[in-house]
């Protein structure tokens, strides 16, 4: 995989929180499944287990987003965080009309209930939300947020990739695309000003901790989807 990270500065909170969770960082951005979109052989039954689970993880994804408006440090970053909801909200509708085109109809998609990896996952990120400040909160969404953007670069490097006749493009184009690139680069950026603005070195291993189980509740995520072969 990539070392150091694309994104962040060296030194800065992003690359460190990343490189002190070497193995768990490894076990969520080249997962199996993730391997299965670069190649092509990822079982169609797990990408829409995964599609169906996606759309309530983004619902649950979006409440964090506005709750990092509330616990946002300043003007700029309140509007930028209401901005990046909206952002969000819409992609949920974006990401209704991708299940379409797999077959699964938006009715049955919202009467799904949420699986218990999508439960742990979003409900944790809430609650370190609510217990802590914006940085705690930033820490444990960036894996998500910075994570894809990563994989997706990940996917396009690696010399299984199959492009013609994978089922998986247009979900790897979205990723390695110049705006997820962009939004990814700036979370990471954000990142790491909000480390030095917010006592992160001072707080460095707690931040270490949240930020592992992020990965680790990634891969279980991944994971989920994979389960439905």
């Amino acid at each position: 995989m990539t070392d150091p990270s694309p994104y962040g500065a060296e030194g800065g909170l992003w690359r460190r929180l990343r490189a002190a969770c070497a193995a768990d960082w490894q076990a969520y951005a080249w997962h199996p499944f993730v391997r299965g979109l670069a190649d092509g052989t990822l079982p169609p039954s797990c990408f829409r287990r995964y599609l169906v689970q996606d759309y309530l993880f983004l619902v649950q994804f979006a409440r964090a987003f506005a709750l990092a408006a509330y616990k946002a440090e300043s003007p700029a970053a309140f509007r930028a965080k209401i901005e990046a909801t909206g952002a969000l909200l819409h992609e949920t509708t974006m990401h209704l009309a991708y299940c379409a085109e797999w077959g699964l109809a938006e009715a049955a998609v919202l009467a799904e209930p949420e699986a218990a990896e999508t439960v742990a996952y979003t409900r944790w990120v809430l609650d370190r939300g609510i217990a802590g400040d914006i940085l705690d909160l930033e820490v444990a969404l960036a894996p998500c947020t910075v994570g894809y953007g990563e994989i997706a670069l990940l996917i396009e490097a690696s010399p299984a990739r199959r492009r013609g006749g994978n089922p998986y493009e247009p979900w790897i184009a979205m990723y390695a695309g110049a705006e997820y690139q962009a939004l990814a680069r700036a979370s990471a950026e954000r990142l790491d000003a909000l480390g030095e603005s917010h006592g992160g070195a001072a707080r460095f291993a707690a931040l270490a901790a949240d930020f592992a189980k992020a990965a680790r509740l990634e891969a279980a995520f991944w994971q989920m989807g994979l389960d439905a072969a």
